[in-house]
């Protein structure tokens, strides 16, 4: 199916909650715990900032909650923080992609639950979501804890390329729009915010890395061209500040511009590991604003395509 509507009788009214101040919140984003401070992204989108950023989108009939953080213990926070921001019982979780900060704290959340998925993002999550979880478990003791006996649930609704809910007075349209940073990359697009949910493909002065068998610096070009079609007033995305919309133009000709040097270097046959080197240096100083500026897995992708 191309798309999915779903629709939903009106429940209970919104109750906004404010959050904490947005420098608190920067403090706790590279921590794999996840506090209960959520900032105001725009008008029905709240955001815990941490590891990853969590969307919560209030609509006057129901929630919707975008990524579950590492494991169940931040699940369940995502959820109180949700309940006090909404008092609607009715509950949908969905995910940016398969790795586990985004997608394997679900049995944190209510049963009632409705857990929604895009059909590519579903397929990685069976291949690959089980090895991913030993992985981020290997890393530290402490994610050990946080995913000790995760078990990934099966989603309640598979979509292909559209699903949209109709929250009350908010509408998110669930998107793939095509390999990225993973194949299943999914966008949350929020009405009438403006409001992306972008996950790893848009990030704020990030470079970006494509995990795997994912997509492709062309294919990442490709998605970047249809949410230029979007209206897109605010960007969240899952690791880095949020901002406005300008922030996908950016990401689109940071990749650009990477992809043009690179194919430049290896048309004269700069080897892939001498140009990852130069190309590092020399992006360093045109994105001197950039906190870090490791190119050389982007442009081992390049080399590759």
């Amino acid at each position: 199916m191309a798309r999915t509507t779903l629709l939903f009788q009106p429940l209970v009214a919104l109750a906004v909650l404010a959050g904490a101040a947005a420098s608190t919140a920067w403090a706790q984003m590279s921590q794999p715990v996840l506090g209960e401070n959520p900032v105001k992204v725009s008008e029905h989108v709240w955001a815990i900032m941490g590891f990853p950023n969590v969307a919560i989108i209030v609509g006057g009939r129901a929630t919707l909650i975008v990524d579950t953080g590492l494991g169940p213990r931040n699940g369940a926070t995502v959820a109180r923080v949700a309940a006090r921001l909404s008092s609607n019982p009715k509950l949908f979780l969905t995910t940016t992609h398969f790795h586990p900060e985004h997608a394997a704290g679900d049995a944190g959340f209510p049963p009632q639950t409705i857990l929604i998925r895009d059909a590519v993002q579903q397929r990685e999550m069976e291949q690959h979501g089980a090895e991913m979880v030993a992985m981020f478990s290997s890393r530290s003791a402490q994610n050990k804890e946080l995913l000790a006996d995760v078990k990934l649930r099966t989603p309640d609704i598979v979509f292909d390329n559209e699903a949209r809910l109709d929250l009350g007075g908010v509408t998110a349209r669930l998107l793939w729009f095509g390999g990225a940073h993973t194949k299943g990359d999914e966008l949350t697009f929020v009405e009438p915010d403006g409001t992306l949910v972008s996950g790893d493909v848009v990030q704020n002065k990030v470079v970006p890395g494509i995990y795997g068998d994912g997509g492709t610096p062309s294919s990442w070009l490709a998605v970047l061209d249809k949410i230029s079609a979007l209206p897109v007033r605010h960007v969240l995305p899952d690791h880095s500040a949020p901002g406005d919309g300008s922030l996908v133009a950016q990401e689109r000709a940071f990749i650009d511009d990477l992809r043009t040097r690179a194919l430049a270097l290896k048309r004269q046959g700069v080897s892939v590991e001498d140009a990852g080197k130069q190309l590092s240096a020399e992006f360093k100083a045109r994105y001197a604003d950039w906190p870090s500026m490791n190119v050389a897995g982007f442009v081992r992708s390049i080399y590759a395509e």
